[in-house]
């Protein structure tokens, strides 16, 4: 009897020689599904990454080139001429940290006061927070545009940076994070002398790190690749973002340059991609833990 048949155990019944090696045959299937999931996840950004270092006629050659080449610097220089990358790239970059900032801050405090404050019309004010959810993007440009107008603070960085501190998901989502943090933590540091500030501070930030991280990413995601609202906003092509600025490159000449777009738009996920790989440990924490352990 060869060494793979099925033996005998010590209670009598019948066990394989070899499980381990029928484990991985049968996990083949699902590794070859994995697999094939994630090469076709990679391949868009893999052809943007190539095709960014690739003159307009290699990027439309047949059969493809999937190799990269060595145009990318003259493809930004050429990109830089046109647009004047690293103004825009500044726009954007100042856009979304201080909407970062600022939506986490206001998130935090609205998050706080609604899960550990008990005042009158709370639940009034919350239901209405989350009524704002549903309301799509696209209706309250008219509105926003007329209230921008009569502050006159259309074409500058207030336009841009304002409507996005108060952001309706971030303290929904901040008020169901803190309403975990248990209320003891916070009486202790009352009883010890410590303020509401303090608090906040000393007791509520630390504890809520994983869940900033992650939320941070979210808010800087979004602010880094709004596009409508920054068009209506932005009047003078100096304050243009990154992807207002691509977007005018369509229709300029009678040869769009997708070089120099692909190069840009490859450069503008480098940002995202720091930001994750410095939050990467506190964004996987909070998203799996709720933000209830530090």
């Amino acid at each position: 009897m060869s060494t793979a048949d099925s033996i005998p155990g010590r209670s009598g019944t019948r066990r394989t020689a070899n499980p381990p090696a029928a484990k991985r045959l049968r996990g083949w299937p699902l590794t070859l599904v994995l697999a094939t999931v994630t090469g076709l996840s990679v391949a868009p950004f893999y052809w943007l990454v190539v095709s960014a270092t690739q003159k307009d006629s290699d990027i439309f050659a047949w059969p493809p080139k999937l190799a990269p080449s060595t145009h990318f610097l003259a493809n930004l220089r050429d990109l830089d001429a046109k647009i004047g990358l690293w103004r825009v790239l500044g726009n954007s970059l100042a856009v979304a940290c201080l909407q970062t900032l600022g939506g986490l801050f206001v998130a935090l405090l609205a998050g706080y006061a609604f899960a550990k404050f008990r005042f009158r019309g709370r639940t009034v004010l919350f239901g209405l927070l989350l009524s704002t959810l549903v309301v799509p993007d696209q209706v309250m440009l008219v509105p926003l545009f007329q209230m921008m107008r009569s502050f006159h603070l259309l074409d500058s960085y207030q336009a841009l940076v304002l409507p996005g501190l108060c952001v309706p998901f971030a303290i929904f989502m901040m008020r169901q994070a803190l309403s975990g943090l248990p209320d003891e933590l916070l009486d202790a540091a009352r009883v010890d002398g410590a303020g509401e500030l303090r608090v906040l501070l000393s007791v509520v930030v630390p504890v809520m790190r994983p869940f900033l991280a992650a939320m941070s990413v979210f808010l800087f995601l979004g602010s880094w690749n709004s596009f409508v609202w920054p068009l209506i906003a932005m009047r003078s092509p100096e304050m243009h973002t990154l992807p207002v600025a691509l977007a005018t490159l369509h229709g300029q000449e009678s040869n769009t340059d997708y070089g120099a777009i692909l190069s840009g738009t490859a450069l503008s996920t480098v940002p995202i991609m720091i930001l994750f790989l410095v939050l990467q440990k506190q964004f996987i924490s909070g998203l799996l833990a709720g933000a209830t352990k530090g």
